[in-house]
């Protein structure tokens, strides 16, 4: 019953319009806030430039081990007379107040979670138990051997699936050195100690340098006392002044095709192709996504799949998307088929692709994306979850605050020629890097 109350209220909100409060606390702390009453919950994402463009190329993986072994346990706190938790009684302590908090780290963010029920005294304990995870992990050696042991064993398995070696030979190819190419491996890993995760958090993990988004039942006072909790033990482990991190180089565009072909005995091919796409604050991000639709990833009514599936049955399953975040992140067309039909629906997606380039879509495509993509809008927000995720985007990339007001308007304005010349500008069919791999090397 609540879920369903909340997807109503969300979608109503979607029709309305979404305030989005945003400030500056006192040490730097970037919020933003959208109060939804419609259930007692918190969702609460705070979110630091500490993901795995930031890794040392021999680390490969640190900012990702980091942010698990954040769960392992917490220091002791002599001064509020606090024993450390070890992992088992830091999930106790959360299972107790029926809330979670988590940490992930992708290419560009480290990112926390906390979501709470937001009765006052449950939630003042959630956030006093976010806070000091936030602050004070205790990063255990013992755990982190123990951790390292299975990554390594997960990372031997993961080297006898093909798509796991597909795709890490695409991501090298298109990447080349940068940060976004970087594949953890049992190397970096044996590279990586719990001193390397403390002085990542040290140096990155701080007030000044964070973004938290807050959906959910609260208003402005109480969400500025909510964040100020959040970091006032962060303050009191002596956060630093916020030097500039360093830049990071942007992706490289690929100067000519590469095309590999590597032997593995596998019923499917796994066929990519691919190039470095395109920033998120790009101002083509809508004629992208609208003509990306159009292309592959709209599933069955994509011209893709058309193609490659229904005219000429060489793959069940054929897509293609853009990836893109603080760098170009890839855009990328991928299919399995039958080794021995590999060449065919390679040499078919690249005409496709190339067609699309250099004509761009008919009217009747584009209108079908446009009530595709403007009819599901409210889909994107029918959760706290998902409205949270959208916020932070929204956050994280600076985009306008009523970004989510003017999707459908954004949408709806997408004409045939701003497709056409978006893709022109980005996507080179003749310079792309392709990775075939199954069947006879050749």
């Amino acid at each position: 019953m609540l879920i369903s109350a909340t997807g109503i209220f969300l979608a109503n909100m979607a029709q309305a319009g979404i305030a989005i409060e945003h400030w500056t606390q006192a040490g730097g702390v970037q919020v933003y806030l959208v109060p939804s009453p419609a259930i007692p919950m918190l969702d609460v994402q705070i979110d630091f430039d500490a993901g795995s463009r930031r890794d040392p190329p021999h680390q490969a993986g640190l900012a990702g081990v980091t942010a698990a072994m954040v769960s392992k346990g917490v220091r002791a706190d002599p001064a509020r007379q606090q024993v450390a938790l070890d992992e088992n009684a830091l999930g106790e302590a959360w299972a107790d107040l029926g809330a979670s908090f988590a940490a992930r780290a992708s290419h560009d963010r480290l990112s926390f979670s906390l979501r709470s029920l937001s009765y006052a005294d449950l939630l003042d304990k959630a956030v006093q138990l976010a806070a000091r995870q936030l602050a004070q992990p205790a990063f255990p050696e013992a755990v982190w051997q123990r951790e390292r042991d299975s990554l390594k064993a997960s990372i031997k398995e993961a080297n006898t699936r093909p798509a796991t070696l597909a795709g890490r030979a695409f991501n090298r190819a298109v990447y080349g050195a940068h940060p976004y190419g970087y594949e953890m491996t049992e190397g970096s890993l044996s590279a990586i100690d719990v001193a390397d995760m403390a002085a990542l958090h040290q140096r990155l993990i701080q007030p000044c340098r964070a973004k938290v988004t807050l959906v959910g039942a609260l208003q402005r006072a109480q969400a500025q006392a909510l964040v100020q909790k959040l970091f006032d033990r962060l303050y009191q482990e002596g956060a630093a002044a916020c030097p500039v991190l360093p830049a990071v180089a942007e992706v490289v565009p690929l100067a000519q095709a590469t095309e590999q072909h590597i032997a593995f005995d596998s019923a499917q091919a796994h066929v990519l192709i691919g190039q470095p796409g395109f920033r998120r604050d790009d101002p083509d991000y809508f004629a992208l996504t609208v003509g990306n639709y159009i292309l592959g990833g709209g599933g069955f009514v994509s011209r893709l799949t058309t193609e490659v599936r229904e005219k000429r049955g060489l793959s069940y399953s054929v897509y293609s998307y853009f990836a893109p975040g603080l760098h170009a992140g890839a855009f990328t067309i991928g299919l399995q088929t039958r080794p021995d039909q590999a060449a065919q629906a390679l040499q078919v997606s690249r005409e496709v692709l190339a067609r699309f380039v250099a004509d761009g879509p008919t009217d009747a495509e584009l209108q079908a994306a446009k009530d595709h993509l403007m009819g599901g809008f409210a889909l994107r927000l029918d959760s706290n979850r998902k409205l949270l995720d959208n916020v932070a985007n929204i956050g994280w990339n600076q985009l306008p605050l009523d970004y989510l007001d003017t999707w459908t308007q954004q949408v709806s304005q997408v004409s045939v020629t701003d497709i056409k010349a978006a893709f022109a500008r980005k996507l080179q069919p003749g310079r792309m890097v392709t990775v075939v791999l199954g069947g006879a090397a050749k």
